[in-house]
């Protein structure tokens, strides 16, 4: 069952810095109260007489008590203005969008990875996961220490934290990929939860199918309308059965299972529509 999904101006009630990244609080109860961890919601920025036309999908970081907490990073036009907001102001929303992390119906180990601020929507599905009696690893990793995102937060709402940077600044060097398999073993996971760039989540995928884990993972693809109408979020999904179909992540994502991604369509930058899907062209 898909949640209710509310559109409206919500007021900012809070907006300090977490790192490299912004967090953003919004007084949304029509939004909070049905959210889960994994949903999104969908920002118009720039104010009524901007030329940015298009909304900007965020991630929800936490959604409790009529409130809704976003991360972002100010990186473009459109996030530079959110976070340029002072409590007061009102930005249009809407949400919850899409499915959420599914949860296991028994009290399972599980390992949430994350990377950069993509960890945003984890720290809320291990608060979840842990209110079931399931054990929760974490694994952070970012190119620096600073892009890493509250990695003392991380250590408070799981049972153990695993952070990887690049550089080596922090934690180990190298990437979430070089200590996952360690992780899932050591834990004993049957569950992997993954949110970061497409890249990361393949090897996510990949490790966790080698240790007979399942990946459900949060995809990074653009949305421009977060509602399934414009179609540029697509990306080839295999469904129950066989068969290849170019699927909105916006709609039934942005979680996919994730042995079920074509990920050898990814590219460049690019995702490719696989020559066996439904409706290719011949």
């Amino acid at each position: 069952m898909r949640s209710v999904v509310a559109q409206g101006k919500v007021p900012l009630i809070g907006n300090r810095a977490a790192g490299a990244y912004r967090v953003l609080t919004y007084a949304a109860p029509a939004i909070a109260g049905p959210a889960r961890p994994g949903q999104f919601v969908s920002a118009a920025v720039g104010g009524p007489t901007s030329a940015h036309l298009l909304r900007r999908s965020f991630s929800i970081h936490r959604a409790v008590e009529g409130i809704v907490e976003l991360v972002v990073s100010p990186v473009g036009p459109g996030s530079e203005w959110l976070c340029g907001l002072q409590p007061g102001d009102e930005v249009d929303l809407v949400g919850p969008l899409g499915r959420p992390f599914p949860l296991p119906r028994d009290a399972v180990s599980c390992v949430l990875v994350g990377g950069g601020y993509g960890s945003a929507p984890l720290f809320w599905l291990a608060e979840a996961l842990r209110a079931r009696g399931c054990h929760v690893e974490m694994v952070l990793g970012a190119a620096t220490e600073a892009s890493l995102f509250r990695v003392d937060d991380a250590r408070r709402v799981a049972n153990g934290t695993t952070v990887t940077t690049d550089d080596g600044s922090a934690g180990s060097r190298g990437w979430v990929s070089d200590v996952l398999g360690t992780v899932i073993s050591l834990s004993r996971a049957s569950v992997v939860y993954a949110c970061g760039p497409m890249g990361m989540l393949q090897s996510v995928a990949t490790i966790a199918a080698r240790h007979d884990a399942i990946a459900q993972v949060a995809v990074e693809e653009a949305m421009a309308c977060g509602v399934g109408v414009c179609m540029t979020c697509v990306l080839p999904v295999v469904g129950d059965d066989g068969q290849t179909r170019m699927t909105r992540s916006c709609v039934e994502g942005p979680v996919f299972r994730g042995d079920r991604i074509r990920w050898e369509a990814f590219a460049d930058g690019r995702c490719l529509v696989p020559a066996d899907a439904v409706g290719a062209p011949r």
